[in-house]
């Protein structure tokens, strides 16, 4: 993806999440000076396989399993530092240097322990599907402007008022809910206390880093969470998540200006997944849902929770396409295909007489559609040893030509694996 010309590449998910964006910044991030994370909160788990280790990243960029590469947490996400802490020693524990090579923003904002009481009291979150880790209150008092960012917790003194603040919110919220948990300041203000100095040891001025990074002419890939259509303004609201998940939010989430954005690379399944509740317009049916769960292992990284499961949608990532500026799309778990006798990919939307051809903003018009599909023949053989699309069969490569044709958007790269070595790069394999 890096070349003289392209120097600065966001990678986002083109679906509802779990595309496997992770894997993608993993093996990008091998020619990259700078990884950053732009939005989202510790909801995200990046799972990247090397050899026989499995690594599952919840707040820590991908690229960080590259000796040498910087990572950077952005201003954008909302940082539990409980967790953080915890990542950080299981990836010490395994070997991987992490010291002098993990930056967070001074301007990213805490996920503090009364916004994952108030999650997990919300019927709303609940009815959403939310992780409950507290990303979504977090994000309503960043708005509010009654957050803690990482920099407050320089200023013990100043730092009270605001915990205080956001206790009182979150404990009216709780009273609200007819809970009877409470929060408390004083152990709240003891937790961040003991945090406090690990934490603001690596607090930088990121987006002077970045301005700094792009003028040197350094390599940055900037890795969002979840994906497109959890977007707070372009996603399938209500159900959402609580950040911009699409290529915009990585210009304002990682302090890096719109201007130096060169490249969008997108990510999508072979087939359409979603966690919780929402519109998923190509869901299977049973026992096909149960069965193309099992095969791709399609279960949250983060919850363990069992993803939807459903054919390629073209509608929604043609939507993708548009709203992020995609340059180039890469297509992962294809292999997870390699069994099924038929394969469909949607189209259209029919809702009563109308035709619909680009995704709608409308959810009553999303719960009455009828996908129109185009039908495909299975290639009922492992795509496991690809390495070219010259390798691949010939069913397989008629159906990636007709979602690049479908989505107005060329395919970059094939996943055919969960290892960093089954993973086609199409601008190196000829036919």
């Amino acid at each position: 993806m890096f070349d003289a010309q392209t120097r600065t590449v966001v990678v986002v998910g083109a679906q509802w999440g779990d595309e496997g964006k992770g894997k993608l910044v993993d093996v990008i991030a091998e020619k990259a000076d700078w990884v950053v994370r732009y939005q989202g909160g510790a909801n995200a788990g990046h799972t990247v396989h090397i050899g026989d280790d499995s690594f599952v990243l919840h707040q820590i960029p991908s690229g960080i399993l590259h000796p040498g590469v910087r990572c950077a947490i952005g201003n954008g996400v909302v940082l539990d530092p409980e967790t953080l802490f915890t990542e950080i020693d299981e990836l010490v524990k395994d070997g991987i240097d992490v010291e002098g090579r993990l930056y967070v923003s001074d301007r990213a904002h805490l996920v503090m322990p009364y916004h994952k009481l108030v999650d997990s009291e919300s019927a709303a979150s609940k009815a959403i599907g939310t992780t409950g880790r507290g990303i979504g209150p977090c994000y309503e008092d960043k708005a509010g402007r009654r957050g803690v960012r990482v920099v407050d917790l320089k200023h013990m003194d100043r730092l009270r008022p605001l915990v205080e603040q956001g206790i009182e919110t979150a404990n009216m919220r709780l009273t609200r809910y007819g809970s009877t948990k409470r929060a408390s300041v004083d152990e709240t203000m003891e937790r961040l206390g003991a945090l406090a100095p690990r934490l603001t040891a690596l607090s930088d001025d990121l987006g002077l880093a970045m301005h700094r990074a792009v003028k040197s002419g350094a390599a940055i890939l900037l890795e969002g969470a979840q994906g497109s259509l959890l977007d707070i303004d372009h996603g399938t609201y209500p159900f959402v998540t609580s950040s911009n998940t699409t290529v915009g939010g990585a210009a304002t989430g990682a302090g890096i200006a719109p201007m130096a954005l060169q490249a969008a690379l997108g990510v999508v399944k072979a087939y359409t997944t979603r966690v919780g509740n929402g519109p998923l317009p190509t869901e299977f049916e049973e026992p096909l849902g149960s069965h193309v769960r099992q095969l791709g292992n399609e279960f949250g990284a983060t919850t363990g929770r069992p993803r939807r499961c459903g054919w390629f949608d073209a509608v929604v990532v043609r939507y993708a396409v548009r709203v992020n500026g995609l340059t180039g799309l890469a297509v992962t778990k294809l292999d997870v295909l390699d069994t099924l006798d038929t394969l469909g990919i949607c189209t259209g939307y029919m809702v009563g007489d109308a035709l619909y051809e680009e995704f709608p903003a409308d959810i009553t018009e999303l719960d009455a559609l009828t996908p129109v599909y185009e039908w495909f023949p299975g290639w009922k053989r492992s795509t496991a040893d690809a390495r070219s699309l010259a390798d691949l069969p010939r069913e397989a490569r008629a159906y990636l030509d007709r979602i690049e044709a479908l989505v107005d958007a060329p395919i970059r790269f094939v996943s055919v694996g969960t290892r960093r070595d089954q993973i086609i790069d199409t601008t190196l394999s000829g036919d």
